[in-house]
């Protein structure tokens, strides 16, 4: 069998628009999930028994269960109990940020309980409202000491994504099988769509590693 993957160039206009559907996508799940997940880190370290119990019972229940299982559910569940019709592509945002917003509480979890019990105190002190406190104080200190393990979140949501071509989302790998089934050439197409995923992912892993190393520095001194 001999390998050609000059075809490719005609159809690297439509890998291009998948990809950019792709990064819209998670782009979007990330910036919700990590709004949602300060909000559910919030819920897990509250003294309110109730707000804890169900700030953690979500995060176990989709810590806990496949993104697949999850991603259908909301693709072809979600709807039927809204009475509304949902795109692939608005179902896959809700989908991955739930999904992001669970993994991403536990790295703000982490980076809150890393915060001296002076910080609280000084806020009690100088009477700020909770909302100040958090927005201002807080929020700022536990992004920074989260910054490594949101970054290793957003790589594993990227590589998730890809998932939601299981449900007719026009997304890059989504694209990367039609065109293969067209063509019958799954080994180029394949391997040029994981290529494409190797050339985003790995720059990103670096990143993580980078900033890592700098936070750490910056801990150190």
């Amino acid at each position: 069998m001999e390998l050609d993957f000059s075809f490719l160039l005609e159809y690297s206009g439509v890998l291009w628009r998948g990809l950019l559907t792709t990064l819209q996508f998670v782009g979007l799940a990330v910036v919700l999930g990590l709004i949602w997940g300060f909000i559910l880190s919030m819920g897990r370290t509250s003294k309110n028994l109730f707000i804890y119990w169900i700030s953690t019972l979500y995060v176990e229940f989709f810590r806990g269960t496949p993104v697949l299982v999850q991603l259908f559910w909301i693709f072809f569940c979600l709807p039927l109990f809204l009475g509304v019709d949902m795109s692939g592509f608005t179902s896959a945002v809700i989908a991955l940020s739930l999904y992001s917003g669970a993994i991403t509480s536990e790295s703000f979890r982490a980076a809150l309980k890393s915060i001296e019990a002076s910080q609280f105190d000084a806020c009690t002190a100088l009477g700020l409202p909770n909302g100040v406190r958090t927005i201002f104080v807080i929020l700022p200190q536990a992004v920074l000491r989260a910054v490594p393990n949101l970054l290793s979140n957003v790589v594993s949501l990227f590589k998730e994504s890809a998932l939601v071509s299981a449900v007719g989302m026009a997304d890059l790998m989504y694209v990367g099988q039609n065109i293969a089934n067209n063509v019958a050439r799954p080994i180029e197409i394949l391997s040029a769509v994981a290529i494409i995923y190797f050339c985003i992912g790995f720059p990103l892993t670096r990143a993580v590693s980078m900033v890592e190393g700098r936070l750490l520095k910056v801990v150190k001194a």
